[in-house]
């Protein structure tokens, strides 16, 4: 009897749990009318900007040699980052080394002075 388990109506299905909830009503007429007015001054504004740029078949005739110098550029500027990195590196480990030296006289110096100051009394 232990092992009778009871379905909870209450609880919904497990696969509808996230599943999202659309309206199924249809726009109005007014609605998608204001949509579509929204949507063709949208275009115009855009062609308007388009007409006001100016030399543009200048710059559609450019743009694959514009394209290749760029990616000339990336490239070389990835390989002088490898040369910058490698610099820095350089840099830090020197003075790390440097910092690690001075350290270690110190300790060697401090051990060195206290054994010739030590003074036994009896």
């Amino acid at each position: 009897m232990a092992d009778l388990s009871i379905p909870n109506l209450n609880k919904k299905s497990d696969k509808y749990i996230f599943k999202k909830k659309l309206s199924l009503r249809r726009k109005s007429r007014r609605r998608i009318f204001t949509e579509a007015a929204f949507l063709f001054v949208l275009s115009l504004l855009l062609v308007y900007i388009n007409y006001l740029i100016p030399n543009k078949n200048l710059l559609l005739q450019n743009m694959p040699k514009l394209i290749n110098e760029s990616l000339i550029l990336i490239i070389g500027l990835f390989s002088n980052l490898y040369e910058i990195f490698l610099v820095v590196f350089i840099f830090i480990s020197s003075f790390t080394a440097l910092i690690l030296m001075i350290g270690s006289i110190y300790r060697l110096f401090r051990i060195s002075k206290r054994k010739s100051k030590q003074v036994i009394y009896k």
